[in-house]
């Protein structure tokens, strides 16, 4: 695994190590021909980040950090703006788009925040869907199996492998059905989907306004912590500067505190999300349970019958296709040559929805929201598999749309009712070294982000000597 922001802020402060070695180390790798990074990257700001991670041992060597980001390099998804470019979001339709006049909310609180940006990641194209291939700029390959090609996930393609390959110690992304949690899930890291409207998304190219959510994937919980801290302005500069003080004995620089595992109440679905699980999902997911109960965690089955009506609500392409249709018409009428066709059809079967449709879906949606968090009352957390089913290989996506389509199905399945529901979840780790990466999806509703975190990391803790067995 990639060494955690946690270890690298503790280097940095001995001496071991500089932001410059470390950001011109990411950059090598990212630059390295025979690697991920021509498909995982569609920019990279080489001079731009050596010279922020020079300004940034300069502010060590007086004494100043500015967060547990300080000098580390951070990667964004293409969908955020950088003050000067287009913002093509993985497309090529927008190359002669207007260049962004100022950077994305997120992308400026991480420069503040003393990160050092060094690349934008390659992405689904407009983020629409989960699979992670793009026909323009090429497709990452998960780090599982790597001789076969198997998909990273998406829409947050890039972001995955850039984390588990050390492109980056951190990548930001987007999430609008499961586009962090996704490819997490496939390139064995963890991401964090907040509660939307924590993270401001101005400046972020949208697929749905209702549903994005803007969060980081990383090594471990306590990164995706540290991340969403900086992300949503909410990080305790004293209590960091505190933590910063005492050392690396703090694991989160005051973010988290940890739940007792034996403390905590989880509940699984009853129904729906292990449908069309495969074998391998089947059995991590089951000893990752086992392994909480053994721990002293209470597992227990809840049923979610609202979980079942969701593809019923979304058979129209729900509130996603309406918002996506609401941005896209013009272009995608005018240029759907340029598009992925993929996503251009999935963007025009839309384009029939009426204005009463989609203000009853939104009703609906409020309806199901309430209905399904009076079921979570009293648990801690709600546990599923982030995905059901093992990275498929990608040539046959590529060759088949329905091959394609019914995994796409598929994969967003689980993580979008966390995005329906409004809700935050995690994606951890849960599978054995050296087996196919398998995602843990610990979730909860609304606003409940810390909380997750929290039992998030109480769970990375137990699994853990699962995980390294």
């Amino acid at each position: 695994m990639s060494s955690t922001i946690f270890e690298l802020q503790a280097a940095l402060a001995s001496g071991a190590t500089t932001s410059l070695t470390l950001t011109q180390q990411a950059l090598d790798r990212a630059e390295d021909p025979a690697g991920q990074g021509k498909t995982v990257f569609t920019r990279i700001y080489h001079d731009q980040a050596l010279a922020a991670a020079r300004a940034s041992d300069a502010l060590r060597q007086a004494g100043l950090s500015r967060s547990p980001l300080e000098g580390l390099p951070i990667s964004v998804k293409d969908l955020f703006d950088v003050a000067g470019e287009p913002t093509l979001a993985g497309s090529t339709v927008l190359r002669d788009a207007a260049p962004a006049r100022r950077h994305a909310v997120v992308v400026q609180r991480l420069l503040n925040a003393g990160a050092v940006v060094t690349a934008k990641t390659n992405m689904v194209e407009f983020a629409f869907s989960g699979v992670g291939l793009n026909p323009h700029y090429g497709t990452p390959a998960s780090p599982w199996d790597r001789e076969t090609g198997r998909i990273p996930g998406g829409s947050s393609s890039g972001a995955g492998v850039a984390v588990a390959d050390g492109l980056s110690v951190a990548s930001i992304g987007s999430d609008t059905g499961g586009s962090v949690r996704i490819p997490a899930a496939f390139c064995g890291v963890a991401g964090f989907k907040p509660t939307a409207r924590r993270v401001p998304t101005q400046g972020a190219l949208p697929l749905s306004t209702s549903l994005d959510s803007l969060g980081g994937l990383a090594p471990s919980v306590a990164c995706c912590a540290v991340i969403d801290a900086v992300l949503s302005d909410s990080l305790d500069r004293d209590r960091f500067n505190n933590a910063g003080e005492a050392g690396p004995e703090d694991a989160s620089f005051g973010i988290l505190a940890p739940l007792a595992a034996n403390r905590l109440n989880l509940a699984v679905p009853a129904n729906g999300v292990l449908d069309g699980a495969d074998d391998t999902v089947r059995a991590t997911f089951d000893r990752a349970l086992q392994c909480l109960r053994e721990a002293g965690a209470a597992v227990s089955t809840l049923a979610i019958p609202e979980f079942d009506r969701l593809a019923d609500l979304n058979a129209r392409g729900g509130v996603t296709g309406a918002e996506a249709w609401a941005w896209h018409q013009s272009l995608v009428t005018t240029r759907e040559a340029e598009y992925d066709p993929r996503v251009a059809s999935r963007i025009l079967r839309c384009r029939t929805l009426t204005a009463a449709d989609y203000i009853e879906l939104i009703a609906a949606r409020q309806a199901w929201i309430a209905a399904v968090e009076r079921r979570l009352r009293g648990y801690d957390a709600l546990l599923m598999p982030t995905v059901p089913i093992v990275a498929p290989a990608i040539q046959p996506l590529l060759d088949s749309d329905e091959a394609y389509f019914a995994a796409n199905r598929l994969i967003l399945r689980n993580p979008t009712y966390i995005n329906f529901l409004d809700g935050c979840a995690l994606s951890i780790p849960c599978h054995s070294r050296g087996q196919a990466p398998v995602g843990l999806m610990i979730a909860g509703p609304a606003m409940s982000d810390r909380h997750i975190l929290n039992v998030g990391s109480a769970i990375e803790q137990a699994l853990n000597a699962v995980r390294h067995a």
